[in-house]
């Protein structure tokens, strides 16, 4: 079936890095926009970072800027998001989507972060 599945998520102290990865499968992945979002308890869903289907133009919200990298790898049918320098809100669970034509086609189940000491 087709789906996208995030992994890479975990613990890590303030200051630290994390690299989430998210796998598409039964689907062509290549012809899609990809975003991360992440959703922390009691907030709403935000976009944290968006990359057109050939990786040419990325984009992220303010709080990442400088921080967060979103690549991608077509030929893995994969999606990534480099995350360093994390602080403590930053914790949240973290979905990949994919989407076509602006319209949100695919959704991951999430992966857990979380930032503390």
């Amino acid at each position: 079936q087709v789906q996208l599945v995030e992994s890479g998520g975990g613990l890590v102290q303030p200051g630290g890095s994390l690299r989430l990865s998210c796998a598409a499968s039964r689907f062509t992945f290549s012809i899609y926009t990809g975003s991360w979002y992440r959703q922390a308890p009691g907030k709403e869903r935000e976009l944290v970072a968006t990359i057109t289907s050939t990786g040419s133009t990325t984009n992220y919200t303010d709080s990442v800027k400088g921080r967060f990298t979103i690549s991608r790898d077509n030929a893995k049918n994969t999606m990534y998001l480099q995350m360093n320098k994390l602080k403590p809100e930053d914790t949240a669970v973290y979905y990949c989507n994919a989407a076509l034509l602006s319209k949100i086609v695919y959704w991951g189940q999430g992966t857990q972060v979380s930032v503390s000491s």
